[in-house]
């Protein structure tokens, strides 16, 4: 299965965190292709067989979180997905509020089947992400 991972990071703690998830994607036999949303061509990932997708949380200390609008907005160039399994991450300092909530919202328009949300503090990949990849062998 390809799995590609798309994130938007500001001070390289969402980066890592998704450097992580692919490692564990790949150590599952999955070949995985990592992009910031700037560097990622829309189409490609659309035509990927799961997709995942991260924001840092931005806000204000713990009111108005939620992912950049950078991040949404890539989502909203994704072309149909139509059922493809695809999970959400976050990265955070104080608070997520409804970060993971509003990235599934936009996935799921473009017909995203979003089963997993993950969220870490710092630069770490969640550990229940491992879950989600090894579930991927029957998605498809």
């Amino acid at each position: 299965m390809n799995v590609a991972i798309v994130y938007d990071s500001s001070t390289g703690n969402t980066k890592a965190a998704a450097e992580q998830m692919a490692a564990t994607i790949r150590a599952a036999g999955h070949t995985c292709t990592v992009e910031s949303i700037e560097r990622a061509d829309p189409a490609e990932v659309t035509a990927a067989d799961a997709i995942c997708v991260g924001s840092w949380t931005k806000g204000l200390y713990v009111i108005l979180q939620g992912p950049t609008p950078a991040t949404l907005d890539f989502i909203g160039r994704l072309g149909r997905l139509d059922g493809k399994p695809a999970a959400v991450f976050a990265t955070y300092a104080l608070a997520i509020g409804k970060t993971l909530e509003k990235l599934s919202t936009a996935l799921a328009a473009q017909g995203a089947t979003v089963d997993g949300r993950f969220k870490s503090k710092g630069p770490v990949a969640a550990e229940e992400f491992d879950v989600w990849v090894h579930g991927l062998s029957g998605s498809v």
